[in-house]
């Protein structure tokens, strides 16, 4: 074809690529698995390409009764894993041919307005982070296919469920301290009603508690460093023994247990090991760097919107929880009374 100002269609690249303009469809509608070659879908791919093809997607959506539009709910903007959630997701979905709107929950959590005038003719499909599920009855979203992110698979509002193993990333930290030698420990706890958080509190008196002669501790905090700060340096202020290990269920938790330990005259590791779960990048940033969970957040959301697209298509999503890593840094050591 003469390239200049006339737009290429799907005939183009059909004779571009020696296929039919049936297969062309297949292929960029992304519905050719199973009905034409992996060889012949990356011929039409690369045809596409070298044409500069871009399919009408308002006629196609029109056609299929979709939107191609996803809605991402998020507790808050301002957090480091969430932009990687919507990044894994927003990549996947460009592979497709969606889009993802970014929602946040106000104040985190709660009740949301509907940002559309109607959810329910505005998108296909809601990937919501439980930590803001309750904004999902006020958009109308649990109408809609939905994927849960961080919840319970036993009880979850969604056509299917995406979680990081926060159990075994627990597992790890308690049992990382528990080698070190740390017997009682204090919990920092997110102050927020969601199944993730019961999970890391469930796993962490399950594991210390196997052990004899353990203690935890709860305390619970907003997830602010402001609010870690207070709850920490109150918690650590009361009289008995002192804890020798601070587990908190966040990086950002876990700053503001620095904090209230300097206060208190305490040196971090020497008389007490901290950690946190997240990997956010204030782990390396503050002094020393914080023992964590890394949480790969960007994977996270490409499992959610290909589960999501798989419900979509009325195919099963794929099972098993996303492994996770302890990352061992220089806020952990054993206890000093066992130096």
């Amino acid at each position: 074809m003469a390239r200049g100002s006339t737009r290429p269609t799907s005939r183009d690249v059909a004779q571009a690529a020696g296929v039919s303009q049936a297969a062309v469809s297949l292929v960029l509608g992304d519905k050719w698995r199973g009905r034409v070659s992996e060889t012949t879908a990356e011929r039409v791919r690369e045809a596409a390409r070298d044409l500069g093809y871009r399919p009408n997607l308002a006629a196609r959506n029109l056609r299929l009764g979709r939107t191609r539009t996803v809605l991402l709910v998020v507790p808050v903007l301002t957090t480091e894993f969430f932009a990687g959630v919507y990044t894994g997701a927003a990549r996947v979905a460009a592979e497709h041919g969606f889009g993802v709107v970014l929602y946040p929950s106000p104040e985190g959590i709660g009740p949301a307005r509907d940002p559309f005038a109607s959810a329910q003719a505005a998108l296909d499909g809601v990937i919501a982070s439980s930590m803001a599920a309750d904004a999902l009855t006020a958009i109308r979203g649990d109408q809609l296919p939905l994927v849960m992110l961080d919840s319970d698979p036993e009880g979850s509002l969604g056509a299917a469920t995406v979680n990081l193993d926060i159990a075994d990333g627990v597992r790890q930290v308690a049992e990382h301290l528990l080698t070190l030698g740390h017997r009682h420990f204090l919990h920092l706890a997110a102050d927020v009603p969601s199944w993730t958080f019961e999970v890391r509190a469930r796993e962490l008196a399950a594991r210390v508690g196997a052990v004899e002669g353990t203690s935890v501790r709860t305390t619970r905090a907003p997830i602010s460093i402001e609010g870690a700060l207070a709850a920490a340096e109150a918690a650590l202020s009361l009289p008995g023994p002192r804890p020798t290990a601070l587990v908190c269920d966040d990086d950002k938790l876990a700053a503001g247990a620095y904090k209230a330990a300097r206060r208190l005259g305490l040196r971090i590791p020497d008389d007490l090991s901290v950690t946190g779960l997240d990997d956010l990048a204030l782990a390396t940033a503050i002094d020393p760097e914080l023992t964590t969970v890394r949480l790969d957040a960007e994977l996270f959301g490409e499992h959610g919107m290909r589960a999501l697209l798989a419900v979509l298509d009325g195919r099963v999503p794929e099972e098993g929880d996303i492994p996770v890593e302890l990352v061992v840094r220089g806020s952990t050591a054993p206890p000093s009374a066992s130096r």
